[in-house]
């Protein structure tokens, strides 16, 4: 079974917000969060998965997740990386 840590991200009141999360199953995980079924955090907001990886296990899952989570300058690069392309193509 797949293993996947991912990068939400929203725009409330002119400002993105991002969430880390841990999922065997992405487009089921994000229907979820967008159905307000999700995480507390995640409710009333439309989100959008930004980045994904796919890891080997739960644990490893579990790792990467607690990692992201904490690494702030990995997620604010990873935000203003998708911020950047997705102006370009809009």
């Amino acid at each position: 079974m797949d293993h996947f840590v991912y990068l939400l991200l929203t725009r409330t009141n002119n400002k993105y917000i991002s969430y880390v999360g841990y999922t065997n199953n992405l487009k089921d995980r994000l229907k979820k969060h967008n159905s307000s079924k999700g995480a507390k955090f995640t409710k009333g907001r439309t989100w959008k998965i930004i980045y994904s990886k796919k890891c080997k296990n739960r644990s490893e899952g579990l790792k990467e997740e607690y990692r992201l989570k904490k690494n702030y300058k990995v997620r604010k690069f990873l935000k203003d990386n998708y911020l950047l392309k997705h102006e370009k193509t809009s």
